[in-house]
């Protein structure tokens, strides 16, 4: 089996960009598509390449994802 991580992919600019928030590795590209795939990429050589101890020291088992609520007024917008 093999093991699954979460892709993050947001529009900047023209490009995507591709974040695996376990392992904090990103990636690009310009299409949804090839931002995924180079992300897989990035995380494939991640494995091939770093030591035993850098793994345990990147991955982060559990990952939420939720919307939250935040109130944006006047004094947001006010840097001190």
């Amino acid at each position: 089996m093999k093991p699954t991580f979460t892709a993050l992919i947001e529009r900047e600019n023209d490009m995507y960009v591709s974040l695996c928030p376990e392992l904090d590795i990103a990636s690009q590209g310009f299409s949804i598509e090839e931002a995924r795939t180079n992300l897989r990429e990035a995380i494939e050589l991640f494995f091939e390449y770093a030591s035993d101890e850098e793994i345990k020291q990147r991955i982060k088992s559990e990952i939420y994802i939720t919307p939250i609520e935040v109130k944006i007024g006047e004094t947001a917008n006010t840097v001190s």
